[in-house]
Order: C-alpha cells, then sequence, then structure tokens
C-alpha cells in the first residue's frame, strides 16, 4: 500500500470524527494540551493549529463552554461538553453506528 495514499485517506477519515472525539472527551473539562494528549493516546494524532480554531469553533456554535482556571501559575483555558454538545454527541453517535454497521454490511457483502 503506498503510504502516501493511505495517508491521506485516514488524514480524510479522522477528519470527520474529530468533532466526535472532542465532544466525549470533554464530558470531563480539559483544556487543549491536555486534550491533545488525550487524543493522541486514543489513536487521534491532530495538529495545535488544527484543534484550536475547532474548540473555539465549537464554543461559539454552543457545543462546548469554557472557564479559565487562574489558581495555577499559568492560568489555563478549560473546556468542558454543553448540554447541546452532548445531544448533538448522542446524535452523531448513533449516526456513526448506523454508518459503521452499514459499511460492514456492504463489505461483507462485497466478499461473497
Amino acid at each position: 500500500m503506498d503510504d502516501d495514499l493511505l495517508s491521506g485517506h485516514l488524514q480524510e477519515l479522522r477528519r470527520g470524527t474529530i468533532v466526535v472525539a472532542c465532544l466525549s472527551v470533554l464530558k470531563r473539562p480539559g483544556y487543549g494540551y491536555g486534550l491533545l494528549e488525550a487524543l493522541e493516546q486514543a489513536g487521534f494524532a491532530v495538529e495545535a493549529n488544527t484543534l484550536y480554531p475547532l474548540l473555539r469553533r465549537l464554543e461559539k456554535q454552543g457545543l462546548l463552554t469554557s472557564s479559565w482556571d487562574t489558581d495555577e501559575a499559568r492560568p489555563r483555558k478549560f473546556y468542558t461538553t454543553s448540554e447541546k454538545g452532548s445531544e448533538l454527541l448522542d446524535l452523531l453517535l448513533a449516526e456513526w453506528d448506523d454508518l459503521h454497521s452499514s459499511i460492514h454490511q456492504l463489505n461483507e457483502e462485497g466478499r461473497s
């Protein structure tokens, strides 16, 4: 398999799922760098210059809330999935399950 070909298609696949991953992880409050680490550990390698604009966009859409933690020497902005974000996450996960079943079925039919 051509590595560039695979890499490009994997990037497209992940691009569509990064919102689901972020809303899932941020059910518990988290800050940007911590989210980057959590996503990377889960197999979602995301660039910071991609993630931070996404967090701002999700907050602007009302899918995340944020607050500043100024208790430490370096203040951090913590994000949390909002109620609206949780509702969207549930809908996206249901769609994900349907897509997975459909793709699996199509793949199995293609083998027979």
